[in-house]
Order: C-alpha cells, then sequence, then structure tokens
C-alpha cells in the first residue's frame, strides 16, 4: 500500500519527499503510531542544518557580483564543451567501399533533420533533399511515452517502453533507407533500437551534447573515447524478462555495458 511504501521509504533513512504534495498518507502512519515523531524531528534536524550551514536563514540572497564571476565563467564554458565531446559514444562505423563511414570528410552534401543547418554548414553543404546528399544526419532522442495518472514531476521524466511506436519507427527507417545516414540518439535512459543501427552507417550516443560538439566528433576533430554506462537491449521482451534489481543481465544486449568504439 501507499502507507507500508512511505514507512519502508522514511526508515530507510529517507528525510523529504520531492515533488509530492499528499501528507495525509503520513500523518496517518504518525497517529496510528508506525512512525514516530522523534523520527520526523530527526529529519527535520538534518534538513534544518544543511540550510543554516548554507547560511539561508541568515543571508537568502545572491551575491550578484560573485554570481556574474561564475555564471557564464569562459574557464567553466570550455570546460563543459569539451565534458560534451568526450561524453559522445561512437556505436557503429560501418566499412564502406571508400572506407569507414566516419569522420565525414568536410566539403560533402548533408542532409540534416533535427540539427541546425547551420552549424552543420560551418563542415558540410546542406541540402534539403535527402536523395541530393551524399550524408545525412539525424538526431534522435530515446522513446518515451506518457503515463496517465502521474502528477507534474512524473511528467518531467521519460517512461514507458524503450523501443519506438511502429509509426514512428517507419518513419525514420524510411528515411534512413533513401540516404547513407549517421544517426546521434539522446540517451536520458536506454533505448532498443536494433532495426536503427542495422540501418544506419554510423550511430553514435550522447546525454546531453550540444550541436557544436556531435559535429566535432562527426567530422574528426574530436576522436570519441567514451563508454556506454549501460546495455542497450535488443528488444523490449528481453527488458521485461530481466530482473529489475540485477545489472547487465538482459539477453543479448545489442550493445553491452562499457561498449564504446574510436577512430
Amino acid at each position: 500500500s501507499v502507507e507500508e511504501r512511505i514507512q519502508k521509504i522514511i526508515y530507510a533513512g529517507c528525510d523529504q519527499f520531492g515533488g509530492e504534495m499528499v501528507p495525509e498518507p503520513l500523518v496517518t502512519l504518525v497517529k496510528e503510531g508506525k512512525i514516530s515523531e522523534s523520527r520526523l524531528d530527526s529529519s527535520v534536524v538534518r534538513i534544518l542544518r544543511a540550510k543554516f550551514q548554507m547560511g539561508l536563514f541568515d543571508n537568502p540572497f545572491v551575491d550578484v557580483n560573485k554570481s556574474e564571476e561564475i555564471i557564464g565563467n569562459a574557464g567553466f564554458m570550455k570546460a563543459g564543451e569539451e565534458a560534451q565531446r568526450k561524453s559522445i559514444v561512437l556505436l557503429k562505423n560501418e566499412d564502406l567501399s571508400s572506407g569507414k563511414a566516419l569522420p565525414l570528410s568536410t566539403g560533402i552534401k548533408i542532409f540534416t533533420k533535427n540539427i541546425d543547418p547551420e552549424k552543420v554548414s560551418k563542415y558540410a553543404t546542406v541540402v534539403k533533399n535527402p536523395r541530393e546528399a551524399d550524408f545525412a544526419i539525424i538526431r534522435l532522442r530515446a522513446p518515451s511515452r506518457h503515463i496517465k495518472g502521474t502528477g507534474i514531476l512524473g511528467r518531467l521524466f521519460s517512461s514507458g517502453d524503450l523501443d519506438f511506436e511502429e509509426k514512428e519507427l517507419k518513419k525514420i527507417l524510411r528515411l534512413l533507407n533513401s540516404v547513407p545516414a549517421i544517426v546521434d540518439i539522446y540517451l536520458d535512459r536506454p533505448a532498443v533500437i536494433p532495426e536503427i543501427t542495422a540501418a544506419s552507417k554510423g550511430l553514435l550516443a550522447n546525454f546531453g551534447a550540444n550541436d557544436e560538439a556531435l559535429l566535432d566528433v562527426i567530422f574528426g576533430k574530436t576522436n570519441p573515447t567514451a563508454r556506454l554506462p549501460f546495455e542497450l537491449p535488443s528488444s523490449m521482451e528481453a527488458v521485461r524478462k530481466q530482473k529489475e534489481d540485477v545489472p547487465y543481465d538482459s539477453e543479448n544486449p545489442l550493445f553491452p555495458f562499457g561498449f564504446g568504439l574510436e577512430y
């Protein structure tokens, strides 16, 4: 029950529920003597101690001059951009008649999808028709489906099956089969992408990299050295069969934990 879950969470050491505005079950547990007020007092002490240590009760306002030294700091920006490049994982680099698909040569004709054409134009000629292109560069996001009944916080997170719905998958594959394609997919969670992997000439994964960082990797300014932090399963059937508390146990994963290629 909801009450039983809350009781277990509290006694496991949780001090604060994030994104919840339903105190009634907790109040009921206290009234029934299943959670003591002294246990809640311990959480309150820890929360308030942290606030006092940060000085939030003495001066809750930000120092404008100090914030200007931090926000947009050139050194921080440079480190962040470098981290983006180093986090991109190369998953597939197919052998073509002219050599490996990646890195791409500059000056070729590129069709773009979900990537800023102006950024791409610094490396290649952007065309509007995929049939005119030497390659396409396509950016995707890991699939997500909204689950009814979730609250405001729940809607901020990806949920549902990890594979693309049939209609969307067919649309993606239609493009991949019309032009040699380099696919980049944003993985805020694992994705089931065997068909997309098979149809692409090059496949990369990112975890929040911008277009500039991705293009530096695609066109060879940066060598991809990152590794997958989780498996990419081969099917939703394999996902459902795996044990939720055991890592790396899905059957025949498409890409195992720690996988990553380099140029």
